[in-house]
């Protein structure tokens, strides 16, 4: 036993290319399970909280889209979620998951689009771009099917966002983000 302990604190003293913040004893209560839970706890809880930037490298691994796209769809989506929420769990959304505004800072402006155009034109398209006319609801979810196009997206991706934001909230920080994200999309899901 004393040979194990003598070769793990010459081990951890020859590599003392450790980090300049921890010393070697630290090191080594650390390498035996005896270093402070408090340091690792933090840092564990660090990294499972959700953040913007979190949910569009999980966006831009797991679908097929650029980190343009993946900002600026999200952006379109968390703004139709603030458009259907109370300003209050808007709120709760933007601090549970830092950097949503920034999102919607990013969404395409689909102003300066034509709304003849090809994608929108015929078929079901042209009849969400008519009937949005008369119904907001119908308007905000046709303005999102607008941004997906200007970002060179398919309108069926937004489910592919919405389920993939929804996994990446599945954690016990994202529950009350995910809650408010879902009530908010209420409409745009179904």
């Amino acid at each position: 036993m004393k040979k194990l302990i003598v070769l793990l604190t010459i081990s951890t003293l020859s590599t003392s290319a450790i980090a300049e913040e921890t010393s070697w004893f630290d090191s080594l209560k650390n390498l035996v399970g005896l270093g402070d839970k408090t340091e690792q706890t933090v840092e564990a809880k660090a990294a499972a909280t959700p953040n913007s930037d979190g949910l569009i490298n999980m966006l831009t691994s797991s679908l097929d889209v650029n980190s343009d796209q993946a900002t600026g769809g999200m952006g379109a989506i968390f703004n139709y979620v603030k458009n259907n929420v109370s300003a209050e769990q808007f709120s709760q959304l933007a601090s549970a998951v830092p950097g949503v505004q920034g999102l919607i800072g990013q969404m395409p402006d689909t102003s300066k689009l034509d709304s003849g155009s090809d994608s929108s034109a015929g078929g079901l398209g042209g009849l969400l771009d008519q009937a949005s006319q008369y119904s907001d609801s119908l308007k905000s979810i046709n303005e999102v099917k607008k941004q997906f196009e200007a970002l060179g997206l398919k309108p069926e991706m937004i489910t592919s966002f919405i389920s993939t934001a929804q996994t990446y909230l599945d954690t016990e920080q994202g529950q009350q983000a995910k809650q408010v994200l879902t009530a908010g999309l209420g409409k745009l899901l179904g």
